[in-house]
């Protein structure tokens, strides 16, 4: 897994465009994804790439003349330890005061509940 450096909301961005291509992609191509939350120029997007290979996210193939970006941590890897991380530092690991507190603030509704609530049964029928 990368170094437990945390990503910044525009390396975050790169990292789920890059993902979504799910296989190797080009600067241009990760460049058109973010395009559509970023004014990035090709540079700005460069240096973020480059940080993204320092932080241990990504490989880069520089052989065919173009630059081809892979991921080296995952998608579910990353969200698993960011979410268990997030989870730790603000709710004291308590999932449910985390579900609570989503709820309380009405950002959790009743058919996201029951969404959950058919999880659990699933995961518990599959111990």
């Amino acid at each position: 897994m990368a170094k437990s450096t945390r990503l910044g909301d525009g390396e975050l961005e790169v990292m789920q465009a890059i993902w979504e291509a799910k296989e190797p992609v080009s600067a241009g191509s990760i460049l058109e994804k973010v395009k559509e939350k970023r004014t990035w120029g090709l540079s700005t997007l460069m240096t973020v790439l480059g940080r993204l290979i320092e932080k241990g996210y990504l490989s880069v193939d520089k052989t065919s003349g173009t630059n081809i970006y892979t991921p080296i941590i995952s998608e579910k890897d990353y969200k698993n330890k960011e979410g268990r991380s997030f989870l730790e530092k603000v709710y004291g690991n308590s999932l449910s005061a985390f579900v609570a507190a989503l709820y309380d603030g009405g950002n959790i509704k009743n058919e996201e509940l029951e969404e959950l609530q058919r999880f659990i049964e699933s995961a518990k029928k599959e111990e």
